[in-house]
């Protein structure tokens, strides 16, 4: 079994923020696989899709983001997982919007979600996908997360979110290397 974890907050309040770029790859996901994130599970919305013999969650904690480790814990303790069959997606603000950068491992780097998720999960050695959300310097950081991304950024925005539905797919039938290598390029 795969786990593909997109972070965000719950909540409409929180639908069109840079923190919820996470959730909007899940939901790209869906809508590609045409299944619906709404079974309660995990402390987490959820869709399994059966994806060439091998059972794939799509996971959105609703825990908000700072707790979104919880929902992967308990995940990965109920169906036995191993940090090698997880791939978390969020925001970064050191990417430029419009950017996606692939790794297998390494630090929270200052977000939240990501230092709950390595706490619950016990190693940095996972795979994850990382949605340029950029960053304005006059702008406090949660003002910046927590703020809705500007009509002008939205197409940019999307298609960083579209890239990284397409790696979080193309991740299941390929080694993560291979995957990081096609769209680390782009």
């Amino acid at each position: 079994m795969k786990l593909i974890v997109g972070l965000g907050n719950y909540g409409t309040q929180y639908e069109r923020t840079r923190h919820n770029a996470g959730f909007r790859v899940i939901d790209a996901i869906a809508t590609q696989w045409n299944v619906e994130i709404k079974q309660k599970k995990h402390k987490a919305l959820i869709a399994m899709k059966q994806i060439q013999g091998e059972q794939v969650m799509l996971m959105k904690p609703q825990t908000y983001m700072n707790s979104s480790g919880e929902a992967v814990g308990e995940a990965m303790h109920f169906y036995h997982l191993q940090p090698k069959d997880i791939l978390i997606i969020y925001d970064d603000m050191d990417l430029p919007i419009g950017k996606i950068r692939l790794r297998e491992k390494g630090s929270a780097g200052g977000q939240n979600g990501m230092k709950s998720v390595i706490a619950h999960v016990g190693t940095q050695e996972f795979d994850r996908i990382r949605v340029g959300i950029g960053k304005e310097k006059h702008i406090d950081t949660i003002d910046w997360v927590l703020g809705k991304i500007r009509k002008e950024e939205w197409d940019e925005h999307m298609e960083s979110v579209l890239m990284a539905r397409d790696a979080a797919i193309y991740s299941l039938d390929h080694t993560f290397v291979d995957t990081m290598n096609r769209f680390n390029k782009r």
